[in-house]
């Protein structure tokens, strides 16, 4: 039985097989694969391949469903998805352009059957590929994927499972034809007689051949070793722009070559011929390859660009951009790492808002070209309304092409070429990136397509600290306003408040103050912290705040406004504790009365001594237990004396003792004796632990008991 079960996912990997060869044969592909959704549905992964370079499997072998990449894409929306070349693959994704920066076309199409679906082919055809699918193309492909979908379907109604294994498997492209002898050994004869070096490699870089000339240029003798992997057997050759071209040349399927230097020093040029069974080199020596030379050099006025920087360059902005969370940020990551490479001068990020372009972020303009950009309407003269309305970029090598296509644009930044690229966050065009040249540029489409790849890049960046800045917006603003706009001013009290946010990033505190007024002579002071940072934390705050404000107003005492709060909390059931510290001040009988429900003690300083923690019995947190008690202490409150209340955020210190970090507060306190409570806000303030990532706000209020005059 287990042989049967063996046998039959051993025939149905292999139907699958056979299904992906006929699709790659029928439609001229030269890159097929399957993926296969797994098990938890929110990965693909890829069950077999044929044509793929092995340099560029690996890290497509497993690829999530929520990915901006085709293949995912298909699944997503359960629709075929076409990119008939890069500039349309740098367009709408791209993170795959730039982690496969070659030319090619690519169809992406859900496998489904009964309206369950199984995962995706994919396809792939060199760039001359025509704009749209042939009839009999789209024909293949819709046989191809019912007829897996029903293969995905049979196994599962049979008990057996879809996929067969971790690694996908690789079908071998057939060989065209299998030559005679007399045509083999003359096409042997007719390498050997050159003096260039003529290798052959399979699509996995392992060397199939080795032709006579090969040796002298390549420092040594390596029909010894076919089979190996050219750079382990010549490990000189073993350089990123060599593998770049190799992938390039498998890829897209179009010949390529490169300049490296040999291992006597001398520079080679190589030739990379592709077809779907492997690369053929051609290497010659740079100085006697002149022809060569002036076929690969760039057009007069065009821009030649290192391909290994642009793509590396862009790799890293990739990376930077996925932490950032700040406009102008992202603004200097693009100049640092993309900007260089294109020889870019200027650039700028401009959003559209209320008909016009706001520039959110500019790196080489004077200082007057933002502004210049912000006071202007959108029309339909100008690129960027184009780029906004059409989600096209426009690119205009020097001032003649910008007046013949847009004869009424005015585009006053001392610049002589531009790019004008989308930015593009789902279907929606946001904004426009400017990157702007100092002379006449000529786009090549290998610029085009880096440069929409990078506005890309920038627009997912954007979107998402432009949203970031709205939450944090939203949320201090409700902080604020949850927070007294103003204390009363109370005969007999000098009062200074201070709230500082945490460190941007950290979302929004549950810290709160208040002063309240209980009569002529009378008055109330809290001071609290809600645990968490978020939303809830500073809505709960606001209730926290008001309970305490009618408790206290309505005549309880401290510990029993405590008390009833907590009994709200507890019914509110909010699942977050709260600490506050109340105090009552009776400036008649020059005492005060304090309250504690888990909170740091407060600091007195008494007039002409030092200052001293009060030993307030720290009750439990509010919102824990329904009947817990909050005793009450009392303590001199003379005129002249200061009170300090605080929250955590002062004094707290990753591996430093509270107790001590309060009583190292208590001795600056001491020592700032004779400031105004405003400016002794300040001091105390610059107290609390510096740090780049601060993690928790501070509420500080000061209540000073002013000695009569005279």
């Amino acid at each position: 039985m287990q042989d049967g079960v063996v046998s039959a996912a051993a025939h149905h990997a292999f139907e699958v097989d056979e299904v992906l060869a006929r699709a790659v044969r029928d439609t001229g592909a030269h890159i097929g694969a399957v993926y296969l959704l797994a098990d938890d549905g929110q990965v693909l992964l890829m069950e077999t391949e044929t044509g793929l370079p092995a340099q560029i499997v690996k890290p497509w072998t497993r690829v999530r469903v929520s990915a901006g990449v085709p293949v995912s894409a298909s699944v997503r929306e359960r629709r075929l998805v076409w990119v008939p070349g890069y500039q349309e693959l740098a367009h709408r994704y791209p993170a795959t352009a730039i982690a496969l920066p070659y030319p090619f076309a690519a169809v992406a199409t859900p496998i489904q059957s009964n309206g369950d679906v199984w995962g995706s082919l994919v396809l792939m055809w060199p760039p001359s590929h025509p704009p749209d699918l042939a009839p009999h193309e789209r024909d293949t492909i819709d046989y191809a994927t019912r007829r897996l979908g029903d293969l995905m379907e049979q196994a599962t109604r049979g008990g057996r499972p879809t996929r067969s294994g971790d690694e996908p498997r690789v079908l071998t492209p057939p060989w065209a034809g299998v030559p005679d002898v007399h045509h083999a050994l003359a096409s042997a004869g007719y390498l050997d007689r050159l003096r260039d070096g003529c290798v052959g490699l399979d699509l996995d870089g392992r060397l199939t051949f080795v032709g006579a000339g090969a040796a002298g240029l390549l420092g040594e003798d390596l029909t010894g070793k076919l089979g190996e992997p050219l750079w382990e057997a010549a490990a000189w050759l073993k350089d990123p722009l060599f593998e770049d071209r190799c992938r390039a040349a498998g890829v897209s399927q179009e010949a390529t070559s490169c300049l490296v230097r040999g291992p006597a020093g001398r520079p080679l040029h190589i030739s990379l011929h592709p077809d779907p069974s492997g690369l053929s080199l051609y290497i010659t020596e740079a100085a006697a390859d002149r022809s060569a030379r002036r076929r690969d050099a760039p057009g007069a006025g065009s821009v030649s660009l290192p391909r290994a920087d642009v793509f590396y360059n862009l790799l890293h902005l990739a990376a930077a951009l996925s932490r950032t969370l700040d406009v102008q940020e992202i603004v200097d990551m693009v100049a640092d790492h993309v900007m260089p490479v294109f020889d870019a001068q200027a650039l700028a990020i401009m959003v559209a808002e209320g008909g016009r372009l706001k520039v959110v972020g500019s790196h080489g303009y004077d200082p007057g070209v933002p502004e210049h950009f912000n006071r202007r309407r959108l029309t339909s003269a100008s690129p960027s309304q184009d780029v906004l309305r059409t989600g096209e970029p426009a690119f205009l090598s020097d001032a003649d092409e910008l007046r013949r296509k847009y004869p009424r644009a005015e585009v006053r930044d001392g610049m002589a070429a531009w790019a004008f690229l989308p930015l593009r966050t789902s279907e929606t065009v946001a904004g426009v990136c400017l990157v702007s040249f100092d002379e006449p540029y000529a786009f090549t489409d290998e610029t085009r397509a880096s440069l929409t790849a990078m506005a890309g890049l920038i627009a997912q960046a954007l979107d998402r600290a432009l949203l970031y800045d709205a939450k944090d917006r939203l949320a201090h603003t409700l902080q604020t306003s949850l927070l007294p706009r103003r204390l009363p001013r109370i005969d007999g009290l000098d009062v200074a408040a201070r709230y500082v946010p945490a460190t941007r990033g950290v979302e929004i505190g549950g810290d709160f103050y208040d002063l309240i007024r209980l009569g002529d002579t009378k008055a109330a002071a809290i001071i609290g912290d809600v645990q968490g940072h978020n939303v809830t934390a500073a809505a709960l705050m606001g209730q926290v705040r008001t309970a305490i404000h009618a408790y206290a107003a309505g005549g309880a005492s401290p510990g029993n406004v405590l008390k009833l709060t907590n009994r709200l909390l507890m019914d509110l059931d909010p699942d977050l504790f709260t600490s506050c510290l109340l105090i009552y001040f009776d400036l008649r009988l020059r005492t005060l009365w304090a309250a504690s429900a888990g909170h740091p003690p407060p600091l007195l300083r008494p007039p002409g001594q030092p200052a001293e923690v009060i030993d307030v019995p720290a009750g439990i947190l509010l919102g824990v237990q329904a009947d817990a008690e909050y005793p009450t202490v009392q303590v001199p409150f003379p005129p002249g004396a200061v009170l300090a209340l605080y929250t955590d955020g002062l004094v707290e210190t990753p591996g430093v003792d509270l107790g001590q970090a309060i009583g190292e507060l208590a001795e600056h306190f001491g020592r700032a004796a004779g400031e105004p409570v405003h400016e002794l806000s300040d001091t105390l303030l610059n107290h609390a632990p510096h740090t780049s990532q601060r993690v928790d706000d501070i509420a500080l209020l000061l209540v000073e008991h002013r000695a009569p005059a005279g």
